[in-house]
């Protein structure tokens, strides 16, 4: 198993701290010979509202900003791959209603760990996986792993329209099944913060 895959080592600050806090995300940037963004840990108590309050938690990402947003989302995949039995995707979460991207980041699925008709809508690359695991009722617990601040580089900042130079927060989560087994890798990372609190006030 590659290190990163424990359940105690999914990220870390040895070694190249970003490509640790940046897993799995690292790994397109790896095979696009790309360099990494400058990323460094946060401390949850640290971290700036809205951000805190819509990353410090252990709920699906999914869920939580639909309810944020008050909007349904759909998933946008930029890159995948299929190895080994594992599914790795670059995506955006996108609200139904105006298209905006509320998310960016990077999953890797271990897709023997789910059943069959679950495996089927993750290989469909229309729904994100938190809705997968909604609709299908799979018991899982998200369990994050680290919180970090990010400065958006020219993909991040073209995929969340934030611009480069941008301070963006984001989380490191590992999703586990009823046995305690991984499903999933993830890295999250949320659009500048003025989007979004225009978008509150909006709601009232």
């Amino acid at each position: 198993m590659n290190p990163r895959e424990k359940d105690s080592a999914v990220c870390g600050d040895t070694g190249d701290a970003a490509l640790d806090l940046l897993y799995p995300l690292s790994e397109f940037y790896e095979e696009s010979g790309q360099s990494l963004p400058v990323v460094q840990r946060v401390d949850p108590s640290a971290m700036p509202d809205p951000y805190r309050r819509l990353l410090v938690h252990e709920r699906d990402m999914t869920p939580t900003l639909e309810a944020a947003y008050g909007q349904n989302i759909h998933l946008r995949v930029l890159h995948h791959s299929i190895r080994d039995n594992v599914f790795s995707r670059q995506v955006l979460l996108v609200l139904d209603g105006d298209e905006t991207a509320v998310e960016f980041g990077a999953i890797k699925i271990h897709l023997d760990r789910f059943p069959e008709e679950a495996r089927r809508l993750i290989l469909e690359r229309r729904k994100p996986l938190g809705t997968i695991l909604r609709q299908e009722d799979i018991e899982h617990s998200s369990r994050p792993t680290a919180y970090f601040q990010v400065t958006s580089d020219a993909a991040i900042g073209e995929a969340l329209g934030a611009g480069a130079g941008r301070a963006l927060y984001g989380r490191q989560n590992g999703l586990f099944d009823a046995r305690g087994e991984v499903l999933a890798q993830v890295v999250e990372i949320l659009p500048p913060l003025n989007p979004f609190t225009d978008r509150e006030k909006e709601r009232g």
